[in-house]
């Protein structure tokens, strides 16, 4: 991060430790600091140079809240959250369902006149208001109560996996769980370095075309898209009421008028493996949330709650399961265009998992080149105790022949030892990976070993759960990991079988029925 970048973060922080006496959570304070930034950057390109129209209608902008302050600004911050919330277009996506959460109004007239109103933020280059946006994000992620952790994947990690997808120009991209834009943001970037000749309609094309994101949680969707914004991806908010104006001016409606904006934008909220949708693209990058599975909250008309686990029925997949991350594999399959690529981050239990994950395993490897697995370190995400791996496949023609010839497995998960805090895993910790992945022809190291299809079939339930290095920790005491590690992965497998168990007796139950 540039010193401007840490300079602005560390002036946006240090107030959010003031609001948390008031009981506001970083969560909470990004979410306010996301509002007010968009309304800052909006007033400031009414002016010279740019000289634009505003998008946010009079009475309800940035002006209005400067021109206020005492009981006043807190009253009308509050109508003008609620008001912009009905808007459609970007003006919707931020503002959707927003509340004021800062109570205190000398509090909330110091965050606009005192550290908001004083930047010039459209005149800071996207890369150092992006790079604050995210280190925000990235502290929020660190605050382990908020939960925030689990739409946060290491940066390192995110690059790693680009650069070996490697996108390229006029490609379409998508990460059907995007969480705050982490992969969409780093193949822009990947895009833009190893391109600096890109063509006017190649530059455009990355801007608002390129990029697409599907996240459940609205709030996360809010947080999203102010990141796209700050780093110059997708459709202007001035853009986009242009658009509406043309679309009605052709005859359409306001209500028609408006979907078609709500499809020009980079990322919408949604469940993404609600339905597959018409879109298919070149690249899917992703790492779907954590937790083994999909359920939703059941009111009953007594006011009993309860937990249902949802089974997704879509004919596009090969087996139905509860399973979270099993369906999010068949889902990104379903979304690749035919020789299309794939990276996703999926946990130990998809490799090697029985029933369901047998038979997706098994069709995978049949009906797609899956070439790749990076079995991934402990002690890199915020939630303890994960156990991941990267899953890289290319989605290919019917045939009646397997496609996966040979997968390469690269282990930096044995012997190696990476804590958040005291040795956090860096790029460069990945680059002997990325270069065995790109080397032509691929060759074997100590790290790095084949696997013919023939092999992965006949072993017991087509498991890739597949390792070979001797773990020096289970041999010497002293390389043991440290205690809550240990206690978090024997409270994940503890999990992780009961889960199962309950499956098994939920299948009983509706068979008995």
């Amino acid at each position: 991060m540039s010193a401007d970048a840490n300079r602005i973060v560390n002036k946006l922080w240090s107030y959010c430790n003031v609001l948390r006496d008031d009981g506001l959570s970083y969560g909470d304070y990004l979410e306010q600091l996301t509002y007010l930034l968009f309304l800052k950057m909006a007033d400031e390109q009414t002016k010279p140079p740019w000289k634009r129209p505003s998008p946010v209608p009079a009475g309800y902008d940035w002006p209005s809240l400067t021109a206020r302050g005492g009981a006043e600004l807190e009253h009308h911050y509050r109508l003008l959250l609620e008001h912009l919330g009905k808007q459609h277009g970007l003006l919707g996506l931020v503002f959707r369902k927003a509340q004021n959460k800062i109570q205190d109004p000398a509090k909330l007239k110091r965050l606009v006149s005192d550290l908001i109103d004083k930047e010039q933020w459209v005149m800071v280059g996207a890369d150092i208001k992006g790079d604050a946006y995210e280190g925000l994000l990235e502290r929020n992620a660190q605050d382990t109560k908020s939960g925030a952790g689990q739409y946060f994947t290491p940066r390192p990690l995110i690059d790693a996996m680009v650069a070996a997808v490697a996108p390229r120009p006029g490609e379409t991209i998508v990460d059907p769980a995007c969480g705050t834009g982490g992969f969409l943001l780093a193949a822009h970037q990947w895009l833009t370095a190893e391109h600096p000749d890109l063509t006017r309609e190649q530059r455009e094309h990355l801007r608002l075309d390129a990029l697409r994101g599907v996240e459940i949680v609205q709030g996360v969707t809010r947080l999203c898209a102010m990141n796209l914004l700050l780093h110059n991806v997708g459709p202007t908010p001035q853009e986009l009421d242009k658009l509406r104006a043309t679309l009605i001016a052709k005859g359409k409606s306001p209500e028609q008028a408006d979907a078609e904006i709500d499809h020009r934008l980079p990322v919408r909220t949604d469940d993404g493996l609600r339905e597959l949708g018409a879109d298919r693209f070149d690249v899917v990058l992703t790492n779907p949330p954590f937790g083994r599975k999909s359920s939703i909250l059941v009111v009953a008309d007594d006011g009993d709650t309860a937990r249902e686990s949802i089974t997704y029925e879509r004919e596009d997949f090969w087996a139905s399961t509860t399973n979270k991350q099993l369906n999010f594999v068949q889902h990104v399959k379903s979304l690749l265009k035919i020789h299309g690529r794939a990276a996703v981050v999926v946990p130990d239990n998809v490799l090697f998992e029985g029933g369901a994950g047998e038979t997706i395993r098994r069709k995978l490897l049949h009906e797609c080149d899956v070439h790749t697995l990076l079995r991934l370190p402990t002690g890199i995400f915020y939630a303890q105790g994960v156990k991941a791996n990267v899953l890289f496949f290319d989605r290919k023609p019917a045939s009646p022949n397997p496609w996966t010839r040979k997968l390469w497995v690269y282990d930096l998960r044995t012997n190696q030892h990476f804590t958040l805090k005291t040795n956090p895993m860096k790029r460069a910790d990945l680059d002997p990976f990325v270069a065995a992945y790109q080397a032509t022809p691929r060759v074997e190291g100590e790290r790095w070993r084949a696997y013919d299809y023939d092999e992965l079939v006949n072993r017991d339930k087509c498991s890739l759960d597949l390792f070979w290095l001797k773990d020096d920790s289970l041999l010497d005491a002293e390389n043991l990991p440290e205690p809550d590690e240990i206690a978090a992965e024997i409270a994940e497998d503890l999990r992780s079988a009961l889960e199962q168990i309950e499956e098994i007796l939920g299948d009983l139950g509706s068979a008995a029925r």
